[in-house]
């Protein structure tokens, strides 16, 4: 195992162990390499890694420290990574999204209240009936997001924020090459709404898998 790596393992194993808690200052990197059988240079390498993931937070002048390693911070990378697709393989990311963001918006059905429903109709009608594609592209992911952190799972919505980059591309070349793409996305998200106010997580997960599948399937036919 490379020095660094060994480096990493070893500050990932006190974390895990509990013997660094998030918030937690790390000592002095003379005292902690002493501690753990490292160099400092493969220490101050590890240190570099973890803080580029979020998991450490190296403050000029202050110190290190543990990260709230709160999910969200967490999976910040993973936007950053799925940046770098390629474009043949959007279709596996939408095939993802249609796997979790159904069973996402079946989760806020019982829990959306009426404020964020409103909210979100509020959005809807707000964009009128001929919006330019970036407005719907930009709307269709606040829509989704405001949906999703009714979920109750921070993971989850994390996870659906880190994965919609590689499918905005595509929401924007379908609607601007294919004519009935707006009004079927408003149509489409006006269901969702609907089925939401309603509580019926059934159908509010049914429509959102027509919605996401709509867009897979348009995709899949131009490639």
């Amino acid at each position: 195992m490379a020095v660094t790596d060994e480096a990493i393992e070893k500050i990932k194993g006190m974390i895990v162990s509990g013997a660094l808690r998030p918030g937690d200052r790390l000592p002095k990197e003379s005292e902690l390499a002493a501690d753990l059988g490292l160099s400092r240079n493969s220490l101050r390498e590890a240190v570099r890694a973890l803080s580029l993931i979020r998991i450490l937070d190296v403050r000029q002048g202050d110190g290190t420290y543990v990260t709230s390693l709160d999910p969200q911070l967490l999976l910040e990378a993973l936007s950053f990574v799925v940046d770098f697709h390629r474009d043949d393989t959007v279709l596996e990311f939408l095939a993802v999204r249609r796997i979790l963001e159904p069973a996402a918006t079946a989760m806020a059905a019982p829990r959306i209240d009426e404020a964020r429903l409103d909210a979100l109709a509020a959005q809807l009608d707000a964009l009128g009936a001929e919006p330019s594609v970036e407005e719907l592209v930009a709307s269709d992911l606040e829509f989704h997001r405001g949906i999703v952190q009714s979920s109750g799972n921070s993971v989850l919505c994390s996870l659906l924020d880190g994965l919609s980059g590689p499918t905005t591309r595509a929401r924007v070349w379908r609607g601007l090459t294919q004519e009935d793409a707006v009004s079927r996305t408003l149509h489409e998200h006006r269901a969702i709404l609907a089925a939401l106010r309603d509580g019926d997580a059934e159908a509010a997960r049914s429509w959102a898998t027509v919605h996401i599948a709509s867009v897979e399937q348009w995709l899949r036919s131009t490639l």
